[in-house]
């Protein structure tokens, strides 16, 4: 199996508690893991590497600084880390990047994490390059769903916003996961202010015609060149106004509302979309997610401040008992919210290709 994988490694933090606490066993399912704010923790987002195959503008820098390979977890670490968030309750994984495509045997891991007694779903954001010779191997592997993300249809703006001339592989990716049949297929697309706004109806139109869901986001401020302002912000009121005018909608009463997307249904029929306000309009205080970094640091929030490190105590030999005490302890800091909009708020210093989606 290729892995990749350590840069080094934080100082493991002290302080933690000598035993989990009642009703978080870590040899077996628990209620789940709750925070301060009385959010329970059901969904993991799991990068797999930083590097990139793409440079989009508003993700990464053009030439970037990439984690040393050894500093990378392996499948196996990956694996024996998420069944360890499984049995405290998490019901629900996302493979990330960076482009978790680029990472050699990707079914491999897809194929071990979906095995995990107590997983619901397993799901995959990609870019979509290399999916029309990947999605076979991962829809035999177990995957289920799949999100592509997409900025652009126009070839000359999609060179602009992604540093590269590979619109066709991704459209041919995307018929190629239409044809293994994985659902839902969901199409993430970053709206920003003088670029790709004019796209929204069009891109509504491609869903429609696809029977794909296409997911509109707020520009968030995760960038590596800086060059996120609040006025680039097409709000989530402005995306709902142009739909709106071209196709009818009401909102979906059955969606979850722990999910990052409000989702619609349009009215004749023609299927769903959605939009994630992280900007304009947080859902901070319903979030389910926490996140793991390729060099596994665990994330409670995508702009939290403060990682927890799992690599060195597991790379130290540390029982699953004491990595879970590391995560219950971790989720119980989880911020209140990420304050974008507010004076106080602080820019991570990780972009998002290190982070993960």
């Amino acid at each position: 199996m290729a892995d990749q994988g350590p840069e080094g490694h934080d100082k493991p933090e002290t302080g933690w508690p000598a035993a989990l606490p009642p009703g978080i066993p870590a040899t077996a399912p628990s209620p789940g893991l709750t925070d301060t704010f009385s959010r329970v923790v059901r969904n993991l987002r799991i990068s797999i590497t930083d590097r990139c195959n793409l440079r989009c503008v508003y993700c990464m820098p053009e030439f970037p600084d990439w984690m040393a390979q050894e500093g990378i977890l392996s499948y196996e670490e990956i694996h024996r880390l998420t069944s360890i968030f499984v049995r405290l309750g998490v019901e629900k994984i996302r493979i990330t990047g960076g482009e978790p495509t680029v990472r050699r045997d990707l079914p491999t891991l897809v194929r071990l994490l979906s095995a995990l007694p107590g997983l619901r779903r397993i799901g995959l954001t990609t870019n979509g390059i290399l999916l029309s010779e990947l999605a076979p191997r991962l829809r035999e592997a177990g995957l289920q769903r799949i999100n592509i993300s997409l900025d652009s249809l126009d070839r000359e703006r999609f060179r602009e916003m992604t540093r590269r001339d590979s619109l066709h592989q991704v459209l041919r990716g995307i018929d190629a996961a239409i044809e293994v049949k994985f659902s839902p297929i969901k199409l993430n697309c970053v709206v920003m202010r003088g670029v790709n706004e004019d796209e929204v109806v069009p891109f509504v139109e491609f869903g429609r015609a696809r029977g794909l869901e296409v997911r509109f986001i707020e520009f968030m401020p995760l960038d590596a060149d800086d060059v996120w302002e609040r006025r680039k912000v097409v709000s989530k009121a402005e995306i709902l106004a142009a739909v709106a005018a071209v196709h009818p909608f009401e909102v979906d009463s059955d969606e979850d509302p722990s999910a990052p997307a409000d989702r619609y249904r349009f009215l004749d029929g023609g299927g769903a979309f959605g939009v994630i306000g992280s900007v304009s309009e947080p859902f901070c205080s319903l979030c389910d997610r926490v996140r793991m970094t390729a060099d596994g640091k665990l994330r409670t929030c995508l702009f939290a401040l403060h990682e927890t490190d799992l690599k060195t105590p597991l790379r130290d030999g540390a029982s699953d008992e004491e990595i879970a005490q590391h995560i219950v302890h971790a989720v119980r800091r989880k911020q209140r919210g990420h304050a974008i909009d507010q004076a106080e708020f602080t820019k991570p210093e990780r972009t998002m290709h290190r982070i993960g989606g």
